[in-house]
């Protein structure tokens, strides 16, 4: 049913007030001819002398405009000032002022889609080499514009639904299960708490085919506790249970777990064993050497010291871990010294900080533990600092050095290749006295 409206008889207030609650509950269907409901608007704005009414009037003539036009409220406000301003009802077709010409035509795109099908999609930058080699070697006029085509623009050409038209890449499905990476790239932030472990491994050697052991070296970033393991390779049987029994030499509870970017640690199984732990997993960023920077220096400080640079082989794991457990270890976190830096204002560079090593933070990993404020809370269960440090006073720190020395040479003369036979080694049996 179509019901026609005639409202040129409303000319006051009053009535249009009485239209607006009369019809309050009514759907009305504006007409489609835009131009027609704006002549409309006009009309009625002139019927009613809108430029005489006051402002609360001029508020009933709006919502009247509106509920019978259909127009929104910015709409109707729109139009009112273009009336109030004399200019004509209309809706505005402008083209913005800003707009930019088209610089590269059909076929160019064309051109360009040619060159991707044979090519196969290179990369941006390899794509305009060949674009303007196109044109300034082989002097194919079709390359005349695109010969000034910049990488970002090729993206850009690229995503444009005119181009897909002519050339789209179809690559295999992928699952919709996004894999999550290993571990975080940053450095640790242990904010002057034990329990951030650095980690790295080193290799004893290799010979004429035969893999020597691995050394793991553990280092905590603020007491500098150290614990070294011993492993026959670096494969995920060897190196698990040998993570698990170094973060439980810890007397703390390890909060963070860094490494460098190598496979023996990267790897789901290491990152299950971590979480399971709750222990945060994050690994060096590139080119930022100073990310792991304390472990490797701990490397040639302590292991090839203590171990050097000759090949081992892989068979005498087991002997070494067991003198890193009961020997070394104990030495390095009880009775060797080792420099905390501090960091000052740098007088010759304002706003940067430098580090100086004083002599009364010479410490040993036990005195910076026992020196940390509310140290007893960092440690693990069963664990005290007084049982620390009494373990510390068993042996004077002389005595200490001299063990680990006589166990190490005692150890490393089993190791000696000039005592081994045969076995194609090529070494003989020094001639005995």
């Amino acid at each position: 049913m179509i019901i026609s409206l005639d409202e040129t008889r409303i000319r006051t207030i009053e009535q249009v007030r009485a239209v607006l609650e009369g019809t309050r509950t009514l759907d009305l269907a504006p007409a489609a001819d835009r131009h027609a409901r704006y002549e409309w608007m006009a009309s009625v704005l002139a019927r009613l002398g809108y430029r005489q009414l006051k402002r609360s009037d001029r508020g009933w003539v709006r919502r009247y405009l509106q509920h019978l036009s259909g127009f929104s409220r910015a709409q109707v406000t729109r139009a009112i000032q273009r009336w109030l301003a004399f200019k004509p009802l209309c809706r505005a077709q402008r083209r913005p002022s800003n707009a930019f010409a088209r610089r590269y035509t059909e076929g160019d795109l064309d051109a360009l889609a040619e060159v991707e099908r044979e090519y196969g999609r290179l990369s941006g930058p390899a794509t305009v080499v060949v674009l303007r080699r196109m044109y300034q070697v082989y002097g194919d006029e079709r390359f005349v514009r695109l010969q000034h085509l910049s990488a970002s623009h090729l993206y850009n050409l690229r995503r444009s639904v005119a181009y897909q038209c002519r050339h789209t890449v179809r690559t295999k499905t992928r699952s919709d299960r996004k894999a999550s990476a290993i571990a975080v790239r940053r450095a640790p932030v242990p904010d002057n708490r034990p329990g951030f472990v650095r980690i790295d491994s080193v290799h004893q050697g290799d010979f004429r085919g035969r893999w020597g052991i691995y050394h793991i070296n553990a280092v905590d970033c603020v007491t500098q506790w150290q614990v070294v393991a011993t492993a026959p390779s670096l494969k995920r049987e060897h190196m698990l249970p040998t993570l698990r029994a170094m973060l439980a030499q810890f007397p703390f509870e390890i909060r963070g777990f860094h490494s460098d970017g190598g496979s023996e640690y990267v790897n789901y199984e290491v990152a299950a064993m971590l979480e399971h732990e709750r222990i945060a997993f994050t690994r060096s960023r590139p080119r930022r050497c100073n990310d792991n920077a304390l472990v490797e220096a701990k490397n040639g400080v302590v292991v090839r010291r203590q171990f050097g640079y000759s090949y081992v082989p892989a068979e005498r794991a087991e002997q070494f871990n067991a003198f890193c457990e009961d020997y070394l270890n104990p030495f390095l976190n009880l009775h060797r010294p080792y420099l905390f830096g501090t960091e000052v204002p740098d007088l010759c560079k304002p706003g940067r900080l430098r580090r100086v090593h004083r002599p009364e933070h010479i410490q040993t990993p036990l005195e910076k533990l026992a020196s940390l404020p509310n140290a007893g809370r960092f440690l693990r269960s069963g664990i005290t600092l007084e049982a620390l440090q009494e373990q510390a006073l068993e042996l004077t720190d002389v005595e200490a050095a001299r063990r680990v020395r006589t166990a190490r040479e005692a150890m490393m003369r089993e190791v000696d290749p000039r005592r081994w036979i045969g076995d194609g080694w090529g070494f003989a049996r020094p001639a005995v006295a």
